[in-house]
């Protein structure tokens, strides 16, 4: 029986949550919460399973609760938030802090709700079987840091009475930083495990990282990307499970708190060293050849294994390059990117995956592992050093 706390301050959002999940022999609503601090409060009271946590609540918001939350009484969270850019940005931060995954919601009618409950409920149940532990929550009740999840489909929840502003559109942006020394002191502060590993002597301009993610990856990366230096003399390319306008959101989160720069992909930027691209929502990311350069192309071809992107869509398409190709697989569920991991490891490329201990979701690396496609099997807090001494060979 998985125990469920419903933290809305919308009384309808309430009662629609309430009823899906009373109708399912493996849930029990064990109470509600209105504000922020009400929901810490019955947090740590009733002990839940799950909390499903909306972003913009009165007396402390959704963000300052789950700081709360993963600090004093780490607890499973999914993250109830809107799509407008304030809400992207805010959710994109609730999952580095460590929320599971996330439900969006959009005006529409109640009688929407038959339509997705499937998805929620699948959201919800792999969120109460994910792992999590005190040494994972941030340290920080403003929560700058740590890890954090994400998503397989957008899920959009209907708001009663209320309009909410349209998704804003995605621009492209530059590979500027913005410059943020508090973030970027937090971040460093954050580490676990294994400090920043520098790159030193030459080499390694040929290779390219690439990484696939799904539930648990946005607090992963953080974890990864912080870590990488920003002399890292290749490219790397991400493909993280989310909707349309979180992998901006990411991205820019990400190249805020970072050494390397990082951005939300774009059709034919060419691949530079020092430079992370992430695939954006709804688009296939894959990566050719372009004389002596790389470059991305995006793509809504159909999604594979319900997924756009797909990890296997990236990996497949970089096999051909062999030994200069290093393939990251971390938290997630399902086995997005075994297949691709084959063609890459026949081609002779080099695979590491996270291990099970630090995993959010231990499916995605454990398809790969159980393949005996991983050629290192490494925690979290070890991944980037693993990558920089992969580039060096």
């Amino acid at each position: 029986m998985i125990r469920v706390l419903i933290a809305d301050d919308s009384a309808f959002m309430r009662k629609v949550l309430s009823d899906l999940f009373r109708k399912q022999p493996d849930f029990e609503v064990v109470g509600t919460a209105t504000d922020g601090k009400d929901t810490v409060e019955k947090t740590k009271s009733l002990k839940p399973d799950l909390v499903t946590l909306d972003v913009n609540m009165p007396v402390m918001d959704g963000i300052a609760a789950l700081a709360v939350i993963m600090r004093e009484c780490p607890t499973p969270v999914v993250m109830i938030s809107s799509m407008t850019q304030k809400g992207t940005e805010a959710t994109v931060k609730a999952l580095s802090l460590g929320a599971i995954d996330f439900i969006s919601k959009i005006g529409g009618s109640i009688s929407k709700i038959d339509a997705i409950e499937g998805d929620i409920l699948e959201k919800c149940r792999t969120a109460a079987g994910a792992k999590i532990s005190r040494m994972d929550a941030p340290i920080q009740p403003d929560g700058k840091q740590k890890q954090g999840p994400p998503v397989m489909r957008r899920i959009e929840l209907p708001r009663s009475g209320m309009k909410e502003s349209p998704p804003q559109p995605e621009s492209s942006i530059s590979f500027a930083k913005r410059q943020n020394p508090l973030l970027q002191r937090r971040a460093k502060n954050a580490e676990t495990v294994s400090s920043k590993p520098a790159f030193t002597g030459g080499g390694g301009s040929r290779k390219l990282v690439v990484i696939g993610t799904s539930t648990g990856g946005p607090q992963a990366l953080q974890q990864v990307i912080t870590k990488l230096p920003g002399n890292l003399p290749c490219g790397v390319v991400i493909v993280q499970h989310m909707p349309p306008g979180f992998t901006k959101s990411l991205a820019d989160r990400l190249n805020t708190i970072s050494d390397i720069s990082v951005k939300e992909a774009e059709n034919d930027d060419v691949i530079q060293p020092g430079r992370v691209y992430i695939a954006p929502g709804n688009y296939h990311l894959k990566v050719a050849a372009n004389g002596a350069t790389r470059k991305i192309l995006l793509s809504q071809e159909p999604p594979v294994g319900n997924h756009r992107p797909a990890v296997d869509v990236m990996y497949d398409s970089v096999a051909s390059f062999g030994r200069d190709i290093i393939a990251v697989i971390m938290t997630g569920m399902g086995c997005d990117g075994c297949e691709g991991m084959k063609k890459i490891k026949a081609q002779g490329g080099y695979s590491i995956a996270q291990n099970e201990e630090t995993s959010v979701v231990y499916g995605m690396p454990k398809a790969v592992v159980e393949a005996g496609l991983a050629d290192e099997v490494r925690p979290l807090g070890d991944i980037a050093r693993a990558i920089v001494e992969a580039v060096k060979k």
